[in-house]
């Protein structure tokens, strides 16, 4: 009886230990797909921000292109516009120029009218 005993208590023993090894390796299954789960939503993310960065820095450097371009563009504008200014100047320059001009013809014009109004009338009397 004692042996029978023996038996039983080594066959249940032996069933706790078998239910026990599955119970842990069924736990260690379950933390491996919980950690391989977290890893995968992990590097989704971190897969999103490199794409996100990719594509930040290819922004970055178009814009970076497009400001030089508008830059130049702008420099010409403003070499265009010093262009014009320069040339209102010496449209007003030539202006004033001619005005000068006209003075001094009408200014001797009327002295030439004067002077040969003067020699009609010494011729006359």
């Amino acid at each position: 009886m004692l042996s029978r005993l023996l038996k039983e208590h080594q066959a249940k023993q032996n069933e706790r230990k078998e239910l026990q090894e599955r119970r842990r390796r069924e736990a260690i299954a379950a933390a491996t797909c919980l950690t391989e789960a977290l890893v995968d939503h992990l590097n989704v993310g971190v897969a999103q921000a490199y794409v996100n960065q990719r594509k930040l820095d290819h922004e970055v450097k178009t814009l970076q292109v497009q400001a030089g371009q508008f830059a130049k563009q702008t420099a010409q504008w403003i070499s265009m516009v010093e262009g014009f200014n320069q040339a209102l100047k010496e449209i007003g320059d030539v202006e004033n120029w001619a005005r000068s001009i006209e003075m001094d013809m009408r200014t001797i014009a009327t002295a030439l009218e004067y002077v040969h109004k003067g020699h009609l009338q010494a011729a006359s009397s």
